[in-house]
């Protein structure tokens, strides 16, 4: 009877695993890299370890580069240095832009995938599906709150935690 028990309660544990995993991310139907190309601010974003340098004026530019996209990402640092870099994406077949691999550390890639894009291409949600990074860009450095508040409840029905996202400080250009 004990075997009968235990293989009970294993099977319990793994329907209540499989119960808090989360649910698959949904991304938008399609992006248009052509217009996705250029310059972004970030306005928020998730504490990472890989910007745990940017203090502010953080922003990344894309721009084509044969079948993979070019990323170049830059920010200002305490002491008033900026830090840059660079890397590649590729797109995830299939997806119609809406995923993409970046790499800054060839050969390792992370998901980037575009979770609520803004018709004119204004603004735009990123996250990846385990919901441990996400980034709020827009291409002015401000974005208006009322927006700004949407799309960190977007996040939130996404399951991301909106709480936590830092907000990004515009003060200068950086040349």
């Amino acid at each position: 009877m004990k075997p009968a028990v235990y293989l009970v309660a294993m099977l319990a544990g793994a329907f209540l695993a499989a119960c808090t995993s989360p649910a698959p991310l949904p991304t938008v139907a399609a992006v248009d890299l052509g217009r996705y190309y250029g310059t972004w601010y970030e306005i928020a974003r998730l504490p990472n370890r890989f910007q745990s340098m940017c203090v502010s004026d953080t922003r990344a530019t894309y721009r084509p580069d044969g079948n993979r996209v070019s990323v170049l990402n830059q920010c200002r640092t305490a002491d008033g240095s900026f830090e840059q870099a660079s890397g590649i994406a590729r797109l995830v077949e299939g997806s119609h832009g809406a995923k993409l691999r970046v790499s800054f550390f060839r050969p390792f890639y992370g998901d980037y995938w575009i979770l609520e894009l803004d018709p004119d291409y204004r603004w735009v949600l990123v996250g990846e599906p385990g919901r441990r990074y996400a980034w709020i860009l827009a291409r002015e450095p401000k974005l208006d709150e009322a927006t700004l508040e949407r799309l960190l409840a977007r996040a939130a029905a996404l399951g991301f935690d909106p709480q936590a996202f830092l907000r990004t400080p515009h003060t200068r250009s950086l040349h």
